[in-house]
């Protein structure tokens, strides 16, 4: 029998060769970076289980795949089954005849044994099992790669208690809070904070194009205090995606050209479910729960919805929330989102936010999610509601994919649920503290949580702006030059 390090290598051999006769994992759209990431032995296979999605689950989802590519799927990995059962039985017969010359060699001298007939039909059989490997293990790597890329394509299960449709079907779990009143017209954020001089957006198309701004002042020292407040409230309770090739595609490349795998996360549960990636916990080490402060980065190519103020940004602040939890009843993991929304709901109600919880339907929940749970806060200068932040038990989705493990109670390895959850997406925040906060004369209260923090009871406009306007789209036209 050949070795496992040959067996792997001639594997590999023969999918190189299935794709350069025009399989799909180029630079094509069937391209996956995991698939190629475990390809190269990296990483270890993913252990789908496609047995579990049913068709009817995958057309109430929202994705690229539809019924008749899982019939599809589900063959090519009963193809690829028989394939491998070929290919092990080959691999025995041949390790056989390896056995049987080396048996006759060893009764008789090479030239009495190679004149035998025996010795001529287990040569002559060692090379028929040769070519039927070869073409197994090229049929192999083409069923293989054709099952992943699309297999690695298919949902989460859905939880039997979501609402069934689009966003329009959410339903309404939870209303928090009083929803502020006015005597007044209430102001967007960015005309509060550009009246502030704490939020700087427009004219900065020479920066870094559409979507920029800058956070200045008590802007700034706002962001500081909110991921010091978020984070000093969970990491004693903590124990301390995003769909890459979306159409359009939301996330940013570095440089493809240099960097073929590089891009800008949209979020830390990329980083965080990354760090567990190829590891295992014990059972009595779970839950674990890990929360991150980072900047999260998107391209929201939808240019003609929010096209000002810092709803829709290519950059900003975010403070999430990720759990790894045991499978042992299958009820662990939707403990720790029912967990996680309980923390969002006493973030979001110790600033005074008034916001509402949606269990969110079958086309909202992303491939990953099994159940999602988002949380809209009121927003007066937009006069409606809208999203601060998600949570989302993925169950196995992602353990399966990033082979992320779990010892339980025998010592076996099985595979972990995740959990993730926005603490304080920044920007959106800012958005619902401006608006909400604000009085007649264009300045804002800061939440008493936050005041220690910010240095400030109120936000007042400085007495004079740092920074003047004189390029050429003034009102008036270009200053005059003396």
């Amino acid at each position: 029998m050949a070795a496992p390090r040959a067996l792997a290598a001639a594997r590999r051999a023969a999918a190189r060769g299935w794709r350069g006769a025009g399989g799909g994992a180029g630079a094509g759209p069937g391209r996956s970076r995991l698939y190629e990431h475990v390809r190269e032995g990296l990483s270890a296979r993913p252990q789908l289980d496609v047995a579990a999605l049913s068709e009817r689950e995958l057309e109430r989802r929202r994705g690229p795949l539809r019924g008749g590519d899982l019939r599809e799927i589900v063959q090519t990995w009963a193809r690829l089954g028989e394939v491998r059962a070929s290919i092990a039985r080959l691999e025995a017969e041949k390790g056989r005849v390896a056995q049987g010359v080396r048996a006759l060699m060893a009764a008789h001298d090479k030239e009495t044994a190679e004149a035998l007939p025996a010795y001529a039909a287990l040569r002559a059989r060692g090379r028929q099992v040769r070519l039927e490997l070869q073409a197994l293990l090229a049929e192999e790597a083409g069923l293989d790669e054709r099952f992943y890329l699309k297999a690695l394509q298919l949902p989460n299960r859905t939880h039997p208690e979501a609402p069934v449709g689009d966003e329009s079907q959410a339903r309404m779990l939870e209303v928090v809070g009083e929803k502020p009143v006015f005597d007044f017209k209430p102001k967007g954020h960015l005309e509060l904070g550009e009246g502030l001089d704490i939020i700087r957006q427009r004219r900065l198309s020479h920066v870094s194009g559409h979507r920029s701004y800058y956070l200045c002042g008590a802007g700034a020292l706002l962001q500081h205090a909110l991921v010091r407040f978020v984070l000093a409230k969970l990491l004693p309770k903590e124990g301390c995606g995003m769909q890459p090739n979306a159409t359009p595609s939301p996330v940013y490349n570095i440089a493809p050209s240099r960097f073929e795998d590089l891009c800008l996360a949209g979020t830390s549960e990329v980083g965080i479910a990354g760090y567990f990636m190829d590891h295992a916990v014990r059972l009595e080490d779970l839950p674990i729960r890990v929360v991150c402060s980072s900047t999260c980065y998107r391209a929201e190519t939808e240019t003609g919805r929010e096209p000002w103020g810092l709803y829709r940004v290519h950059q900003f602040t975010k403070v999430e929330m990720f759990g790894v939890t045991a499978a042992e009843s299958g009820a662990e993991s939707e403990a720790l989102l029912a967990e996680f929304l309980a923390l969002q709901k006493e973030i979001f109600s110790e600033l005074g936010l008034h916001y509402r919880v949606l269990d969110m339907p079958t086309q909202e929940l992303g491939l990953p999610a099994y159940r999602k749970f988002d949380i809209e806060a009121w927003m007066p200068g937009r006069g409606k509601y809208g999203e601060i932040s998600s949570a989302s038990n993925c169950t196995d989705y992602q353990s399966r994919r990033l082979n992320i493990m779990y010892s339980d109670g025998a010592g076996r390895l099985r595979h972990a649920h995740t959990v993730n959850g926005t603490a304080c997406a920044v920007s959106r925040m800012l958005i619902a503290l401006l608006e909400c906060n604000q009085l007649p004369d264009g300045r804002v209260r800061v939440p008493p949580a936050l005041q220690p923090l910010v240095g400030q009871a109120v936000l007042a406009r400085p007495p004079a702006p740092l920074l003047r306007y004189i390029g050429p789209n003034q009102p008036r036209g270009g200053r005059e030059v003396p």
